[in-house]
């Protein structure tokens, strides 16, 4: 009985020291630090060497971001797996990789390099917070809220700046403006909810998605540059994302809903304003 329990005691230092060994001691933060690190320097690199496969290797840097955050927080899903944290990231990395290819210089892509580091590493945060979230609530959440919401816009804004800048037919840009909408859509009422049954949540962000592309086949027609398509499509996101925001809150009062169809004058007016140049 002695040698047994002795046994397992040597077991336990001997597993727990392999794991030091081969690197399994990385906290958290540290891991998001060198994934970090890397996923900038792939994208800073990228735009100078595959100019025109840069598709292709924005798709792999926002792979390569959803792997990173997966390899910090393994342990923290391996019991509980929490596919939704993992959205964000990858369109985060693929609205970064496309746009920089529409820099004009080295000087804006070097801006652009520093503020996805910095917008990176706060969504990881994030998005470590919500998994934490998912189990017991914390007091960081709201502030984790705030950040991904926030994320979420300056994606939306570069996805659809891209898309329109592609100046193609219709079709294509309605399918590629569904597909993104409705996975940010989700991923940003999600972090209200953390809601385990997804049925209702999925119908919410079908119906928002489905407001969001007529909007778009309206502007698909009208006669302006997509800078400013993408300006009041996404001031339109902003508007009913938040809007479902303090709806889950329970705190739609008169004062809260001024606040947002302020924000609609101005989008409109600066859509009436910048066009027919």
């Amino acid at each position: 009985m002695f040698e047994k329990m002795l046994h397992a005691f040597w077991w336990r230092i001997i597993r727990k020291r392999g794991r030091r060994v081969v690197g399994f001691s990385i906290e958290k933060r540290q891991k998001f630090i060198i994934g970090v690190l890397l996923l900038t320097i792939g994208l800073f690199y990228t735009e100078f060497q595959f100019s025109r496969s840069g598709v292709f290797i924005s798709l792999f840097l926002a792979v390569l971001t959803d792997l990173f955050l997966f390899w910090a927080l393994f342990q923290d899903i391996k019991d509980k797996f929490v596919y939704e944290i993992f959205i964000l990231p990858f369109f985060y990395s693929l609205s970064f990789g496309l746009f920089c290819f529409l820099t004009p210089n080295t000087t804006y892509r070097i801006v652009l390099a520093l503020v996805y580091a910095f917008g990176l590493y706060s969504l990881y945060l994030s998005q470590n917070i919500f998994v934490v979230s998912s189990t017991r609530t914390i007091a960081l959440l709201s502030g984790a809220r705030i950040v991904s919401f926030v994320v979420t816009l300056v994606s939306f804004f570069l996805l659809t700046n891209v898309v329109f800048t592609l100046h193609i037919v219709i079709f294509p840009i309605l399918l590629l403006v569904l597909i993104y909408t409705y996975f940010l859509l989700y991923h940003s009422l999600w972090t209200y909810t953390l809601q385990k049954i997804i049925q209702p949540l999925v119908l919410w962000v079908t119906a928002l998605t489905l407001c969001i592309i007529e909007l778009t086949t309206i502007l698909w027609f009208w006669p302006t540059k997509p800078p400013i398509i993408s300006l009041f499509l996404t001031g339109f996101f902003y508007i009913v994302v938040g809007l479902s925001h303090v709806w889950f809150e329970k705190r739609l009062f008169k004062g809260v809903l001024w606040e947002y169809v302020w924000v609609g004058f101005v989008v409109i007016f600066i859509l009436i304003a910048f066009s027919f140049y």
